[in-house]
């Protein structure tokens, strides 16, 4: 296959544009689910998944393809589709948030990235509940409802407001992010547990939270949230602060000012302040 330049700044924009509306049509079908009902099934002992989430992804999917008919998708639910050549995957979550949204909890998500040659090239993250849409496209900014977002200015790990998640193996599994936990609630100002990894994201993009980590994710839980982070001048890496791969499942994501302190209190080290 003949190499082809990174994506112009249209192409960014139209690519953008299909997202926004993939978000927005799986949104009202969320919307319309938490209206009228909902079937919930269980995929383990408290991993589950309605009707609502299958629906949502067609969407997603339907939309996506229309426009771009070649490219490749990685969906929570179907698993792998598309084309087997593209250098483009959209990697989607129809809702990031399932056990919030099955018990009427107000805090879930669409999420939706793109990657191109195996890099992130945009995010869009819709709260139904909210109407708040998070978009960004690499080299272009990151934006909430078409107003420009950034990362807060907190440099101190104990001035900060950090989120965190619990994985649903977490019965199962001594990695369970239990004892993280513990230890940096007692040198954060707080942490809170939210329930959608992409909005936790977004709202470190967007200076409510100051910092977040967890554990164990799927590529599905960053990929919209990772771009709209960085666009906004925050800071992505693993426990260590080495390259980030949406494929590995550890994740900290930062204002920048105080990843250094917050890699340092998951390792049990000196804060070097």
């Amino acid at each position: 296959m003949p190499i082809q330049s990174f994506p112009s700044l249209s192409d960014r924009s139209i690519l953008l544009e299909t997202a926004i509306r993939a978000a927005e049509a799986a949104g009202t079908v969320l919307t319309e689910h938490a209206r009228s009902g909902f079937q919930i099934e269980y995929k383990a002992a408290i991993n589950l998944v309605t009707d609502a989430d299958r629906r949502a992804e067609d969407r997603i999917v339907q939309t996506i393809l229309a426009a771009h008919p070649s490219h490749r998708i990685l969906a929570e639910e179907r698993g792998q589709g598309g084309g087997t050549d593209s250098r483009y995957q959209w990697i989607v979550d129809p809702l990031d948030g399932t056990t919030n949204f099955a018990h009427g909890f107000p805090f879930y998500s669409v999420s939706i990235g793109l990657e191109h040659d195996g890099e992130c090239l945009l995010g869009v993250v819709l709260d139904p509940v909210r109407h708040e849409l998070f978009t960004a496209a690499m080299g272009q900014g990151a934006y909430m409802n078409g107003e420009r977002i950034h990362v807060s200015g907190i440099e101190t790990l104990d001035k900060s407001l950090l989120v965190t998640g619990f994985a649903y193996n977490i019965r199962e599994t001594p990695n369970n992010n239990l004892d993280h936990f513990s230890r940096i609630s007692l040198r954060a100002q707080a942490v809170r547990r939210t329930g959608s990894a992409a909005l936790d994201l977004c709202y470190v993009a967007a200076g409510r939270f100051d910092g977040y980590w967890e554990v164990t994710l799927s590529p599905w839980d960053m990929a919209g949230g990772i771009v709209i982070l960085r666009e906004a001048g925050g800071l992505v890496s693993g426990f260590t602060k080495g390259d980030f791969s949406l494929y590995g499942q550890e994740l900290v994501a930062t204002n920048g000012h105080i990843h250094d302190q917050l890699l340092d209190a998951i390792h049990q080290r000196p804060d070097n302040r």
